[in-house]
């Protein structure tokens, strides 16, 4: 009864707010805040068929590239980081100085270090994505049940087979963690990568609609962004529900003995 309360709570909250938006924008007159009919006509317009090929598809291929560069590097630093604590330590300041720098700040330097091709571009998603999921692998990994490493101790469970199935699966939960806010933020970053230096790109086509005062088409880029945002955290869902299903099967164990 819960599950389907938070299902139908889903869908009809954003088609509430959709409602409330159309009648608000259908009454006023503001420049700057168009009609939602006019939105939605200029999305069918420019992003059903048009710019899907031009704009949206690179963007969407730089995006992945990035976030999957960013939590496979995470992942391989994060765990030697979370098994040794002398090299954490030792490594613990400049992993807080370089995750301190925000990543607009590192345009300008990518530009200069590697152009304004796609490579700029994936290397800004890479240095924000980076940061969620390695710390969440450093915490996952020294969290791990210390019973149960010394039980792979006792049965001399070493090498590939402690990694795989004690240590990966013990820190996997927190690894999706960091890796579902390293999807927003990668999102973010895919539109600040493109609004210097590019010739394509969600990112670079909403700020052209914005300089030209095309207002309406401006808004339809917007929501196109929240569209994305919205089928990414979905598509996340079902992959964390897929790695992860073990350790919701744990939970709902635990929650009905109590």
């Amino acid at each position: 009864m819960r599950r389907h309360l938070a299902i139908a709570l889903e869908i009809t909250v954003p088609i509430a707010l959709l409602v409330i938006w159309g009648v608000w924008s259908a009454s006023g007159d503001t420049f700057y805040f168009p009609p939602l009919t006019d939105i939605l006509q200029k999305f069918q317009e420019l992003w059903l068929f048009d710019r899907v090929g031009s704009d949206v598809w690179p963007s969407l291929q730089r995006l992945i590239l990035g976030y999957a560069i960013a939590c496979a590097v995470a992942v391989a630093i994060g765990i030697p980081l979370g098994l040794n604590p002398l090299l954490r330590r030792a490594t613990s300041p400049i992993v807080e100085f370089l995750r301190a720098i925000p990543p607009p700040a590192l345009v300008p330097v990518l530009i200069l270090l590697a152009g304004i091709g796609d490579t700029m571009k994936v290397l800004v998603i890479v240095s924000g994505c980076i940061w969620p999921v390695l710390l969440n692998t450093v915490e996952g990994v020294r969290g791990a049940d210390e019973v149960l490493g010394d039980t792979c101790r006792t049965y001399r469970i070493t090498g590939r087979l402690r990694l795989y199935h004690f240590v990966l699966r013990s820190a996997s939960p927190q690894i999706m963690a960091g890796a579902r806010q390293a999807l927003s933020i990668g999102l973010i970053l895919m539109v600040i990568s493109e609004l210097k230096a590019a010739n394509e790109g969600l990112g670079f086509t909403v700020r052209e609609f914005q300089t030209g005062f095309q207002i309406p088409e401006m808004w339809s880029g917007v929501l196109l962004l929240g569209i994305i945002g919205v089928v990414l955290s979905l598509l996340f869902r079902l992959v964390e529900r897929r790695v992860l299903g073990w350790y919701h099967g744990v939970r709902a164990a635990e929650r009905g003995s109590l």
